[in-house]
């Protein structure tokens, strides 16, 4: 094995996360279709769900512009137009990630047809702008990353993204995000977690997440 080869970290994390997104957004039409016209009940649980996943993509991207993007542009300028390139589509992800986020709040305040529809395009579209990003940062970037960050650098992006999520159930994201991982890697996850975070997962959180999803995709 060649040096290089050697010292590649290991980035697919980034993919199962980028799973998440894809499945959350690609399913916006039928969970927000599935709420009838002044259906509360129904529209705060779809509604709760993607809030938690809007905020979660709004701090997964500004953990990328704070630990990603710079590290990368000084230390491979010869890839330096590239990187600047597609962390440059943030801006318009980020227009999309906040018509969608007026939306949904609009809608959980008072959901009716008109308001839901509108909601499931500004989701589809933000799905769609959001999927051709993530698509090249997956085919260029994270190979980048992979040979010019070093693994402690790397597990900065999980933790940075939990202390800046702005959602309510930090429990849902960690479900969604081990739904994407085999057994292996869900507990090599949980071994990692601070004692209080993994008491707390292991004990009410998952019981919760699991309750939630199975009322979601009912």
């Amino acid at each position: 094995m060649s040096d290089v080869a050697a010292s590649l970290i290991d980035t697919s994390d980034m993919i199962q996360l980028h799973r998440v997104f894809r499945d959350a957004l690609g399913a916006a039409a039928p969970l927000v279709g599935s709420v009838l016209a002044d259906d509360v009940e129904r529209a705060e649980l779809v509604g709760s769900y993607y809030f938690n996943v809007l905020e979660l993509l709004h701090a997964h991207h500004d953990g990328e512009d704070e630990l990603v993007w710079p590290r990368l542009i000084e230390r491979s300028p010869a890839d330096a137009d590239t990187i600047r390139r597609v962390a440059g589509q943030h801006e318009g992800v980020l227009t999309s990630l906040r018509t969608a986020q007026a939306r949904l709040a609009g809608w959980r305040a008072d959901p009716q047809v008109d308001s839901g529809a509108h909601l499931a395009a500004a989701l589809a579209t933000l799905g769609a702008e959001l999927a051709v990003h993530l698509d090249e940062e997956e085919r260029v970037i994270l190979p980048i990353a992979s040979q010019h960050m070093t693994a402690p650098e790397w597990g900065e992006l999980p933790a940075h993204g939990m202390q800046h999520f702005g959602g309510d159930k930090i429990w849902l994201i960690l479900g969604l995000i081990q739904e994407q991982m085999s057994v292996e890697q869900i507990a090599n996850m949980e071994s990692h977690m601070p004692p209080p975070v993994r008491d707390f997962w292991t004990g009410a959180g998952r019981a919760q997440f699991r309750a939630f999803i199975a009322e979601l995709r009912s």
